[in-house]
């Protein structure tokens, strides 16, 4: 047996066993092995491959947190993207993971349809969603809007029993019931009055009140040129948009959407399937890839899909415009573009108090109470004629000082002397053909579904809105509101469906 680091010698009696050396063989000597191997050679092999890993870990690039503490430059973060999926969902506000989680609930069943949300901006610093004022309201002139308003409602009331993920900690959107309160010149009361009508036969708790009757309720209110008032007496109010976002984000990851931050900025289609190229150019055609580029990088990936959802909101027209859609095919364009809006913050310890709605005026001004410390927010649209830059998020303040502040010293006396205290501004994806939003197929692109275009509303109506897109995606058909009118027909036909409830 051989034992590491001795001489080995022959058995007694020289080289053959049991007798004497044989004639003329040397003279016998002792056999070693090449070097101990239990020596330096073994003590400095572990700290030689540590070493070896560790300069391999500074080369390579980081991954899943890192390697080392250094990333190469372009190198993506989060999660990459699969090379496939089900649906591809192209953004990450509530309207999207609305999409994403209804997708899964109607599904039925874990680990089927695989749905991917793409968001270009994962820190969500220019999201509407998050820079919105919350509110949620009844009030709206088309019974489709009305409709979605009240499904909402229902699921923002019972929220914990949709959203509600096991072991954690219940969902709290501090929901604060206290209405909106429209106020009518004479030359609008009679389309207020007929509005009213209207939201009183789809079941909506609401009461007219003419200027005494409002002084009466709201005291504080100057009711100089308001002819009538609606005053929502249930399911309306305000509430945390980014509470709402969160909720449905964690809800859809536990059911099995994957997310990615990236940007989708061009698409591959089966019109490219025929070859030589055709003239005229197929009618309509579908979605194969959609191309998703990695943030601060030039660095793309293909994902192969079967069923697209532009839930971009204001980027959705935009969308539409990326590389690999052929011209033919992207008629009509999408009439949605991104609206700069401004919200101003201010403190008034004389202002109306608790028992402040979310007041729109006669002209256009709103605001509603924020917290209960006589702080409150608000703003107003601008003219067409003077719509602010999109190009980024900062804010005009002389816009409140020259027009909004007047407008509400005007109608609150008691903010004559209020003291601004900031601002932000965000974005509408407005609709400038009808300012409602636009949900279900396109009609060229087969694959492609709309939900987008809602001109400020999106946020109460992202759960109805992704219901329904979801029973598109999933049954072919609206099961649970008939949503058809806010489909692309009236943009191919040039019939607007006007809300006039935009505030």
């Amino acid at each position: 047996m051989l034992r590491w680091g001795r001489a080995l010698r022959p058995p007694s009696g020289g080289g053959v066993r049991g007798g004497s050396p044989a004639p003329g063989a040397p003279p016998s000597r002792p056999l070693r092995t090449a070097a101990p191997l239990g020596s330096d050679f073994f003590r400095e092999l572990g700290p030689r491959l540590g070493r070896l890993g560790q300069t391999l870990k500074d080369q390579l690039p980081a991954w899943g947190g890192g390697w080392g503490g250094w990333t190469p430059p372009g190198t993506p973060l989060g999660p990459r993207p699969p090379e496939e999926a089900d649906v591809v969902v192209v953004g990450g506000g509530v309207v999207g993971w609305s999409v994403a989680y209804w997708l899964k609930v109607l599904e039925g069943r874990r680990h089927g349809m695989k749905v991917l949300v793409v968001e270009r901006d994962p820190t969500y610093s220019q999201a509407s969603t998050v820079l919105s004022v919350g509110g949620i309201r009844q009030q709206f002139s088309l019974p489709e809007n009305i409709r979605m308003s009240r499904f909402s409602a229902s699921f923002l009331r019972d929220i914990n029993e949709h959203l509600g993920v096991p072991n954690e900690p219940p969902i709290d959107i501090q929901f604060q019931p206290s209405g909106y309160l429209f106020l009518a010149p004479p030359q609008g009361a009679a389309r207020l009055e007929a509005t009213v009508r209207l939201q009183r036969e789809e079941g909506v708790q609401v009461a007219l009140l003419s200027p005494t009757q409002l002084k009466a309720k709201f005291p504080w209110i100057d009711t100089e040129d308001v002819a009538v008032a609606s005053y929502g007496l249930e399911d309306e109010g305000w509430f945390d948009p980014w509470t709402l976002l969160n909720a449905f984000r964690h809800k859809a990851a536990s059911l099995g959407v994957h997310s990615c931050a990236g940007e989708v900025r061009g698409f591959v289609t089966s019109a490219g399937d025929v070859m030589p190229p055709r003239e005229p150019a197929p009618a309509t055609a579908r979605i194969k890839y959609v191309h998703i580029h990695m943030p601060n990088s030039l660095e793309y990936q293909p994902v192969a899909c079967a069923i697209v959802v532009n839930a971009a909101g204001a980027w959705a027209g935009e969308l539409l415009e990326g590389a690999g859609l052929p011209g033919g095919l992207r008629q009509p364009p999408l009439p949605i573009q991104p609206r700069k809006r401004y919200v101003y913050s201010w403190h008034c310890p004389d202002g109306p108090g608790f028992s402040c709605p979310l007041l729109v005026d006669t002209t256009g001004a709103y605001f509603r109470r924020d917290g209960i410390a006589g702080n409150y927010l608000g703003g107003m649209s601008p003219p067409e004629e003077e719509e602010p830059d999109p190009g980024d998020l900062s804010v005009d303040h002389d816009f409140f000082q020259e027009r909004v502040w007047p407008r509400l010293a005007r109608r609150v006396p008691a903010f004559a002397s209020l003291r601004p205290r900031g601002a932000w501004a965000g974005y509408y994806d407005y609709n400038v053909f009808d300012r409602n939003g636009v949900l279900g197929p396109h009609p060229k692109l087969e694959n492609l579904f709309l939900a987008a275009g809602f001109s400020g509303h999106g946020l109460q109506h992202a759960p109805a809105a992704g219901r329904a897109v979801a029973e598109l995606v999933v049954k072919g058909r609206y099961e649970s509101l008939d949503l058809r009118r806010l489909g692309w027909s009236r943009l191919v036909e040039g019939e607007p469906l006007e809300e006039d409830g935009v505030v």
